[in-house]
């Protein structure tokens, strides 16, 4: 049976379903379909994606486990719970702003699959909702590895079926539902930070 304080106190498990959810219909996964149809070695493509997020959402980590612990400093008592909170609320309104599509991967091309979306992914990624979201987990978690290692198997399993079946598999997403979702998820996370302390 699904116990939503196992979900909420486990980094791993929050942090996959938070950005796998926020994921669908990301600028990441038209990415995605542009190297698709540029390059076809899906696996370097996949690989790409997975060495891109490792680097970028580690750094966020970092920050994030940073910005938590230093953060009692700055602020004192239950404000920053409220803080955290904040920040999940505020996750869960951003996320339901549809994203636009960028148009920077015509110089990368040259590089081939592997490296062009390595960097493709990694500057997308710079700033974007679930580099946000994965700086707020790991503030509230203070767990490098398993926030780490959530948000990157959450961009894997929203990008993965994207490189492996393409335009067919976005044609079909309710991308509506998902945005919504995911406001449900950061607002649950809101919710247990402000019960859990």
């Amino acid at each position: 049976m699904f116990d939503i304080t196992t979900f909420s106190a486990s980094p791993f498990l929050a942090s996959t379903v938070a950005v796998a959810i926020a994921e669908v219909g990301d600028k990441t996964q038209l990415l995605s379909l542009l190297l698709v149809a540029r390059f076809r070695n899906k696996w370097a493509i996949i690989g790409g994606i997975l060495v891109a997020t490792l680097l970028n959402h580690g750094l966020s980590s970092w920050g994030g486990i940073w910005i938590g612990e230093n953060m009692e400093s700055w602020l004192s008592g239950r404000v920053v719970d409220y803080v955290l909170a904040g920040s999940f609320a505020l996750m869960a309104l951003w996320v339901l702003i549809p994203d636009k599509e960028d148009d920077d991967d015509d110089n990368f091309a040259k590089y081939g699959a592997f490296i062009a979306t390595t960097l493709l992914f990694f500057i997308a990624e710079v700033g974007d909702k679930t580099q946000i979201a994965t700086v707020i987990l790991a503030a509230e978690f203070q767990s490098f590895f398993w926030v780490t290692a959530g948000t990157t198997l959450g961009m894997l399993i929203a990008n993965a079926p994207v490189v492996i079946w393409g335009q067919w598999l976005m044609d079909r997403l309710p991308l509506d539902l998902a945005r919504r979702l995911t406001a449900v998820v950061f607002l649950g996370l809101a919710a247990y930070t402000l019960l859990s302390s």
